[in-house]
């Protein structure tokens, strides 16, 4: 893990998933998948995979190919994905304004995602999105780690495993459902907080940030 050095201690730490809580990675997603299908011979439905983002890559990938070849597609993947998903990937409506709303309160915003460290930090210095810290490769329960280790008291994301994350660090687990997962889903999987997309965080976090205990 690469940390991003911080030099005051924050009033508090709030963790964001990358793919479809900060960011629409469909559109880039979508080509990588179409170049590897193309190059490898074996065909990849890539509009039914961006659909299931969320999981680690190996997930998706022994879904199309058998177990002994999917350790070298997901190698090949990320090889392929900076110069083919980095330019077409816009960020979330809110996700700027959500990030800068921490800082703005005297917090340290951290992305903990499932993505490929390295390409996670390229999709944000790409649009400008600027977190303390990107912790990659790690998924669900384990993103807990993570969150632990950075003291994050809040994590959003827009799956269940995002809400499983934060209750293994024992976050408030904030869910916004732009990507997979709907609102209800979200919810039945113990969601603290549902919000309909990111341009409501800001306020919720003013909030939440001024409740006893905070």
């Amino acid at each position: 893990m690469v940390r991003m050095a911080t030099t005051q201690t924050p009033r508090f730490t709030v963790g964001f998933d990358l793919d479809m809580t900060l960011i629409d990675s469909r559109p880039g997603i979508r080509a990588v998948y179409q170049a590897l299908s193309e190059e490898s011979g074996t065909f990849i439905d890539a509009d039914l995979a961006v659909t299931r983002l969320g999981p680690p890559l190996d997930q998706e990938l022994s879904e199309w190919f058998p177990a002994e070849r999917v350790p070298a597609m997901a190698e090949r993947f990320r090889e392929i994905y900076p110069t083919r998903a980095i330019a077409p990937t816009p960020a979330l409506p809110g996700a700027r304004e959500a990030v800068e709303a921490v800082r703005a309160l005297g917090g340290r915003s951290i992305v903990v995602t499932a993505k490929y460290e390295p390409n996670a930090k390229l999709h944000l210095a790409h649009l400008g999105i600027e977190p303390d810290a990107v912790i990659g490769w790690l998924w669900a329960e384990a993103k807990g780690e993570a969150l632990r280790e950075y003291g994050a008291s809040v994590y959003v994301g827009d799956h269940t495993g995002d809400v499983r994350g934060a209750h293994a660090a024992g976050a408030h687990a904030v869910a916004v459902p732009t990507g997979p997962c709907s609102a209800d889903e979200l919810r039945a999987a113990g969601a603290d907080t549902v919000l309909p997309d990111l341009g409501a965080f800001p306020q919720w976090l003013r909030e939440h940030a001024a409740r006893p205990g905070a």
